[in-house]
């Protein structure tokens, strides 16, 4: 019967040293990613009350009130100028208040100038390879090809003007990107398209589905199922 413990000891020490190494559990999203990511539903939604507190609870959660700036900007180009405009007044109450408050939010860096002499297209093409790991080349199809206006808006103003702009990283935007369609729901091509992209930045499944938990909290369960259904076609076709 002594050599019970000296069993059990022995037993949990295997155990222990036969985990892999490089075994890890899978990096959940900060706090300040999972403050992009509701800030961004909530405005695709339109939903300002709920918008209100988030936009508060990103600048706890240490998101600058530019980085803020920032991401309701970018979402002009995804649901629109009234959607945008209506988060960046929100915004500034938000930040009224908290100055009456007596809290000191920082304000964060401002964009860098852009000193490429690169034509803006090109530059917006060469960020959407990045992006998406696939080089542009060939004749355009789908709504590229019908519209070839809407490929250079594209790639000159989304991809350039507003991408390439460092006040947010390309992972940051794409998961500003990703909450703001789920919210939307009905472009499933471009969330698809969008998820990739994601996935390219270096997100993981866990973390996309991490966001669409965050959706199914702030926005609805049927948006974030829609989302996880367009998620699910994506890592099948990465197999």
């Amino acid at each position: 019967m002594k050599r019970l413990p000296f069993l059990a000891a022995a037993t949990a020490l295997f155990l222990l040293f036969s985990i892999p190494m490089n075994a890890q559990q899978p990096e959940p999203l900060t706090k300040r990613q999972q403050a992009l990511v509701t800030i961004s539903a909530l405005t695709a939604k339109g939903d300002l009350l709920k918008l209100h507190d988030a936009l508060g609870q990103g600048l706890d959660n240490d998101l600058t009130i530019n980085e803020e700036k920032e991401v309701l900007a970018q979402l002009y180009a995804y649901c629109g100028f009234p959607r945008s405009i209506s988060g960046l007044t929100t915004l500034m109450k938000v930040v009224d208040e908290r100055k009456a408050q007596g809290k000191h939010d920082a304000l964060g860096k401002d964009a860098s100038p852009i000193t490429s002499t690169e034509p803006k297209y090109e530059r917006g093409k060469k960020n959407l390879e990045k992006l998406t790991g696939k080089p542009e080349t060939g004749p355009k199809t789908g709504a590229n090809a019908f519209s070839p206006e809407i490929d250079v808006f594209l790639k000159e103003h989304l991809f350039a003007d507003i991408f390439e702009r460092d006040v947010l990283t390309f992972q940051e935007r794409e998961l500003a990107t990703i909450a703001a369609l789920v919210s939307l729901g009905g472009v499933e091509p471009m969330l698809q398209a969008h998820l990739g992209m994601g996935l390219n930045t270096g997100l993981t499944e866990a973390q996309l589905r991490q966001v669409l938990a965050l959706e199914e909290k702030s926005i609805g369960k049927q948006e974030a199922e829609a989302g996880r259904a367009v998620l699910t076609k994506v890592l099948e076709a990465k197999k």
